[in-house]
């Protein structure tokens, strides 16, 4: 892979990470934490929402995010001619 295909593979990578990791946050800090209060207004099977998220649902929503991130990463590798039975069995050192 040349230089300008291992940018724009890294650049999609990183804004990826970032909508992912975005995502997670206004999970995890927005729903269970900030939002709380005003989730917990509401219940889902007997349970506030909020508390629901702060002990659950953000748990959930990153098992999530790491499948979409599987899923995404398969697609660009793919899309950039990355196979990893190239790499397998391969040991790097720094």
């Amino acid at each position: 892979m040349d230089e300008k295909a291992r940018r724009e593979y890294w650049r999609k990578n990183v804004r990826l990470l970032s909508v992912l990791l975005a995502i997670w946050a206004l999970v995890s800090f927005g729903a269970g934490i900030f939002f709380a209060d005003a989730l917990n207004g509401i219940e889902v099977a007997g349970f506030p929402v909020g508390f629901w998220f702060a002990n659950q649902g953000s748990i959930l929503v990153f098992l999530a995010l790491i499948a979409v991130y599987v899923w995404r990463m398969d697609k660009l590798d793919k899309d950039f001619g990355i196979d990893i039975d190239d790499y397998e069995g391969e040991v790097h050192h720094s």
